[in-house]
């Protein structure tokens, strides 16, 4: 059965719920043409949603009341009117607004089906494909409400239609003063993450409320890749950027044309490329901040790499010179000579970087004050090289641990000074604070030891030091002149739990350490 008329309040909608002076019966006909046959529900702003008939064309329809009519209900008509000219097959379509004066009704086309907030509360969150023909539904309907000049102002899960064959259609346009065509677009975020989450990144009161958006603790809204498993990164960060207010939004029709796209792509969305956002004549994607500092920082990588070969190459055509040549080059030059042997001592081998052979003797799990250290013993498990395996944390309310620590993590033990090239980390979820520490010595496997190592532990590198594929770090933060022993791969901040149990937790599946020694 259909849902309509169900979404955000306008200022007109303030007033409150349908009053109950002249309510309509079973069998009442409206207009001398339509005649009232079920009472389906109240919409969120307390309109009446009936299932009616047109009694001249015969045909079912969708009758949506409001009391009283009037100046407040002018914005409602005024609304249904603009809606009633433009024909797509992704819109409800509109065929009648009437002010009687002590109540005013739209007339639209029935629907055979549910809303999307039905829909989803029953079957759970949907596969990342039909989630994405949704939202590519929603956003052609947008493109051709935009194109006149209007906006749509209530894209919401009880706006959006599952016909019962297959149809997606968006109802209720219901704009106000504070709705724009940037809203809209980014309410195509809000459907997409509400059909990959089962949640809504948008707070909302009152009895229709749909279930808020696990946040950590500033508020922010944890991504679909965060809560549940199996959505493309992709698909997760165009979501997120849509969401985003400060990264620009495409037109509708650039939009529609990237999901029509994805749409085609069959869950290839490994394969899907770069957003493909046409703003006018530019090609130029809207990228997100996070998007533009990977770029920059892969132009530096790369760069660095271009130098040392430069350096290395040149070193190597200074040894292929002759015997007196090489002998000149190094003979003592008294001060210089002297300087270059300070410039030179404790550098490092610039070998090939090797991966280290872990083994369960050289990890153990580090977790301080009020841990229950009841899993020391799957440390193990992140250095055994399978995906299969690994330690999880335990659960938490908060994603910092609920102020019972500053973190948790994982203690190595190299058995000898090493120099080091990079540390990398795989995790079963990505959005996990993560950093690499060293110290002195490991005080002892206690509860006191651990909170010593957290306490006396130096950081190396930034907080953004880390690179990183999602759930693949990757930590170049060590000195090449200096050797480490003692490392700690520490956690201070969890990822939304992705079995659908509420909560923060993480499991780190695999710890690898590469030397240039």
């Amino acid at each position: 059965m259909t849902q309509v008329g169900e979404g955000h309040e306008t200022a007109a909608d303030e007033a409150g719920p349908v009053m109950t002076f002249g309510a309509p019966t079973v069998g009442e006909i409206l207009a001398e043409r339509y005649q009232l046959e079920e009472h389906v529900n109240n919409d969120s702003a307390g309109r009446q949603v009936w299932r009616g008939i047109d009694v001249i064309l015969r045909r079912p329809v969708a009758v949506v009341l409001r009391y009283p009519g009037g100046e407040s209900a002018a914005e409602m008509l005024q609304a249904a009117v603009d809606a009633s000219r433009v024909i797509h097959p992704n819109l409800v379509g509109v065929y009648d607004a009437i002010d009687e004066g002590t109540r005013a009704y739209v007339v639209r086309e029935w629907v055979d089906g549910e809303a999307l907030r039905e829909f989803v509360s029953r079957e759970g969150p949907l596969d990342p494909a039909r989630a994405t023909a949704i939202a590519h539904s929603i956003v052609d309907a947008l493109a051709a409400v935009h194109a006149t000049g209007m906006v749509h102002g209530n894209v919401h899960p009880g706006t959006t239609l599952i016909a019962d064959d297959g149809r997606v259609v968006l109802a209720d346009a219901r704009a106000d003063s504070a709705d724009s065509i940037e809203s809209d677009i980014r309410a195509v975020g809000g459907i997409l993450y509400f059909s990959l989450t089962g949640r809504w990144p948008h707070a909302e009161v009152g009895a229709s409320a749909l279930p808020d958006a696990l946040r950590d603790g500033d508020g922010a809204a944890s991504t679909p890749r965060q809560v549940r498993a199996g959505v493309p990164a992709y698909l997760d960060d165009l979501t997120m950027d849509l969401l985003n207010k400060d990264v620009a939004v495409p037109e509708a029709e650039a939009l529609t044309a990237e999901l029509a796209r994805l749409d085609a792509a069959d869950e290839e969305y490994d394969d899907a490329g770069p957003l493909r956002f046409t703003q006018g004549n530019s090609a130029e994607p809207a990228r997100s901040t996070r998007q533009i500092v990977v770029g920059v920082a892969a132009l530096v990588v790369i760069a660095l790499i271009g130098l040392v070969f430069g350096i290395r190459a040149i070193s190597n055509s200074g040894k292929e010179q002759s015997p007196g040549a090489s002998q000149a080059n190094t003979a003592p030059q008294g001060g210089n000579q002297g300087n270059a042997d300070q410039g030179n001592a404790g550098a490092g081998p610039q070998g090939t970087p090797k991966k280290v052979a872990l083994t369960e003797s050289m990890v153990r799990i580090v977790d301080p004050p009020n841990g229950g250290r009841g899993d020391s013993g799957e440390a193990k498990f992140t250095v055994d090289d399978s995906k299969e395996t690994g330690w999880e944390t335990q659960r938490f309310n908060q994603s910092d641990f609920g102020n019972l620590k500053d973190g948790m993590g994982v203690l190595i033990n190299l058995g000898s000074p090493r120099h080091l090239s990079d540390v990398r980390v795989e995790t079963s979820a990505p959005g996990v604070a993560m950093d690499i520490r060293t110290g002195a010595n490991d005080p002892g496997n206690t509860s006191a030891g651990d909170d010593q190592i957290v306490k006396t532990y130096k950081k190396l590198g930034d907080d953004d030091t880390g690179r990183s594929d999602g759930t693949k770090r990757i930590f170049p933060v060590f000195d090449a002149t200096q050797t480490y022993q003692y490392l700690l791969v520490f956690i201070s901040d969890l990822p939304a739990a992705d079995d659908g149990e509420g909560g923060y937790k993480v499991e780190v599946t695999n710890i690898e350490v590469y030397a240039t020694d």
